[in-house]
């Protein structure tokens, strides 16, 4: 009858433990919000390209933007003004290396680099409450050849947008979550 007892006391407890564990205030990574509950509009201007790289600014602030649109909690602005907080950055450079060679030693996986400065301040009072000047972002990607020549320049553009708007959702994402995650 002892050995009853405590089994039924041993049940009862994981089953309060089973009930209440959900409750613990436990969450995913990268999807909470903890800015100020008075931030509600964010303005995210255009970065600037400090790089010879045609259009990275504009991919890079529409991927900002669709992060925090995708946070669901933010109005999003693609201004300045008339926002609790903005978020201003700047690509400071892009590298392109080749890391992987073909038999005939032609390029075949590239090493994409970018840095860049990304500040989030509260517009009201000018305080920065979030910044880092030297994010960097790396991923290699493979460069397609056809049977033993390398591609063509057209196909070699179309592969490197296709490579830099994967790193980009990449880069918006971990600057998103970092800003979000720092308070």
């Amino acid at each position: 009858m002892k050995g009853l007892a405590v089994v039924a006391r041993q049940l009862t407890l994981f089953i309060v433990l089973v009930l209440t564990l959900p409750g613990c205030g436990y969450s995913l990574a990268g999807r909470g919000s903890f800015l100020p509950s008075d931030i509600q509009a964010v303005g995210i201007p255009q970065l600037v390209n400090r790089t010879p790289f045609y259009d990275v600014e504009q991919i890079l602030t529409e991927k900002v933007r669709a992060e925090f649109i995708g946070r669901g909690k933010y109005r999003i602005l693609p201004e300045a003004t008339g926002v609790d907080a903005v978020l201003t950055g700047e690509v400071l450079s892009i590298y392109v290396q080749p890391v992987g060679f073909t038999d005939q030693q032609l390029a075949s996986r590239y090493m994409f680099t970018l840095q860049m400065k990304v500040a989030f301040t509260d517009s009201r009072n000018g305080q920065v409450l979030w910044s880092n000047d030297a994010l960097t972002f790396r991923e290699e990607y493979e460069l397609a050849t056809r049977g033993n020549a390398a591609i063509g320049g057209a196909e070699f553009l179309d592969q490197e947008r296709s490579a830099f708007d994967r790193i980009a959702s990449d880069i918006a994402r971990t600057v998103v979550t970092a800003i979000l995650e720092a308070f």
